[in-house]
C-alpha cells in the first residue's frame, strides 16, 4: 500500500518556494533543518578538527571509543551543521557512537578539492585523538555521500588507514548527470533535477575534470575498501548514481549492501521526526555501523 506519510511530505516539498541565489538557498536549507530541533538528550560540543569547523554530537550510551564522521549534503554549495545537526545526532544514536559532523568549505567560494581536503583533515584529527580506524565510520548524504567515497580515495592516497565502513545516503557520485534516472524519475523527484545538479557540479568543480575520482568516485579504484552501505529512494533522480556506485564497488570486491527504499525521496532520512520510513532507514544504517565496528 502507498505510504501516506511520504505522500504528504512530497506535497509539502513540491510546494516550497525555490530561491534563485546561493545566499538565500543556504538560509532556507539551514532554517528547515533547525526547525526540526534536537532531542533533549543530545549533547553538542563545537570543536576545530585540524582547522575545520566541526561539532561533536552524542546521546546517552554512546561509545566514546567509536565515532561516525558525518558529511552533510547540499550539492557542495548549500547546507551546514545547522541543516543536518538533527540527522547527525540521530545517526550516532542509531549506531551507538558519537558523531563528528564537519562544516566543510562550500563552492563556489571554495571549489573542489576543498571539501576533500577538509574531510581528510578531520579524519586525521580523529586518528590523532587516539581513535582506531576500525572504530571509525564515514557517513554522508547526497554530495556528502559522494564525498565519503571520494575522501576515502584521498585518505588511502595519503597513506592513512581506511575506516571500518562507509554509509552513503542518496549519494551523488557522477558530476555529469549521465544516469537515465534523471529522465525517468524527473516527475517523481520533488527535490533534485538534472539542471540543478549540472549547475552545482559546475560551481563545485571550478574547471576541474568532472571525472576526477575524488569528485566522481565511480571513476576511482575502490579495491580493498571497507564494507559499504548505500541507501537510496526509488523515486530519486539520483537512483542511477547509487546503482553505478554499487556496481563499481562490487566489481572491485567490496562488500556492498545496496538498499532501494520504495516511494522514498532524496535524503528522506532528514525527515525522521515525521516519517517512519526514515526512522527505519536510520535504524538499518545504525545496525550496519554497529556490525562493522564490532568486526
Amino acid at each position: 500500500m502507498p505510504d501516506p506519510e511520504i505522500a504528504k511530505l512530497r506535497a509539502v516539498i513540491a510546494a516550497r518556494p525555490r530561491a534563485a541565489d546561493v545566499a538565500q538557498m543556504r538560509l532556507d536549507a539551514d532554517a528547515r533543518g533547525k526547525a526540526f530541533g534536537l532531542a533533549n538528550d543530545v549533547t553538542v560540543q563545537p570543536v576545530s578538527a585540524n582547522g575545520v569547523k566541526a561539532e561533536w554530537t552524542s546521546t546517552p550510551g554512546a561509545d566514546p571509543s567509536s565515532t561516525i564522521l558525518y558529511l552533510h549534503g547540499g550539492g557542495y554549495v548549500i547546507c551546514s551543521l545547522d541543516s543536518h545537526r538533527h540527522l547527525a545526532a540521530e545517526v550516532g544514536r542509531a549506531s551507538g557512537t558519537r558523531t563528528l559532523a564537519i562544516d566543510y568549505r562550500l563552492a563556489p567560494e571554495h571549489p573542489f578539492p576543498a571539501p576533500i581536503e577538509d574531510t581528510v583533515a578531520a579524519y586525521r584529527y580523529l586518528l590523532d585523538s587516539g581513535l582506531k580506524p576500525n572504530r571509525i565510520a564515514l557517513a554522508g548524504d547526497s554530495a556528502g555521500g559522494g564525498l565519503v567515497v571520494g575522501a576515502m580515495l584521498a585518505i588511502r592516497e595519503a597513506g592513512l588507514p581506511l575506516p571500518a565502513c562507509a554509509w552513503c545516503i542518496s549519494p551523488w557520485v557522477d558530476m555529469e548527470a549521465l544516469g537515465h534516472s534523471f529522465i525517468d524519475r524527473a516527475e517523481t523527484d520533488p527535490t533534485v533535477q538534472k539542471a540543478t545538479i549540472l549547475m552545482m557540479a559546475q560551481w563545485y568543480l571550478g574547471g576541474a575534470d568532472p571525472r576526477h575520482p575524488h569528485a566522481a568516485p565511480i571513476y576511482g579504484d575502490l579495491r580493498d575498501f571497507p564494507p559499504l552501505l548505500i541507501q537510496v529512494g526509488s523515486v530519486e533522480t539520483l537512483l542511477d548514481d547509487s546503482f553505478a556506485l554499487a556496481r563499481k564497488a562490487a566489481t572491485a570486491g567490496v562488500i556492498v549492501d545496496m538498499q532501494v527504499w520504495p516511494e522514498m525521496i532524496h535524503i528522506w532520512h532528514l525527515y525522521f521526526p515525521e516519517l517512519s520510513a526514515a526512522r527505519r532507514a536510520i535504524a538499518s544504517g545504525g545496525s550496519f555501523v554497529r556490525n562493522a565496528i564490532r568486526g
